[in-house]
């Protein structure tokens, strides 16, 4: 398993509930069908930064996660409300867990 973690600062905090619909609407769908798919959650770090992070099979398949994502926010024309290019951390998983996500 290999996962990524992109972190997002700088966010317009008025507009991350907004950013977290349409993730859960849109990205996240496109993403659950990519090969190798494992799991994504989105988390609101506070002080306008929100960090995704994904978990694929492959090494290749996290790295294309990488490129869907990007384009998926140029789609949604989320230029202004994520005006920073994410912090991006991707390796192989040595130990983890997984259950069924428990949204609020």
């Amino acid at each position: 398993m290999f996962a990524t973690v992109r972190r997002y600062e700088g966010v317009d905090e008025r507009r991350i509930a907004e950013i977290g619909k349409k993730v859960e609407t849109s990205l996240m769908p496109r993403l659950a069908q990519m090969p190798g798919f494992g799991s994504y959650c989105l988390i609101e770090s506070g002080e306008g930064a929100v960090t995704s992070v994904s978990v694929f099979e492959t090494s290749a398949q996290a790295e294309e996660s990488t490129r869907v994502a990007a384009k998926w926010l140029q789609d949604e024309k989320f230029d202004a409300a994520l005006p920073n290019a994410p912090k991006v951390s991707a390796g192989k998983v040595l130990a983890g867990t997984a259950s069924a996500p428990v949204l609020a």
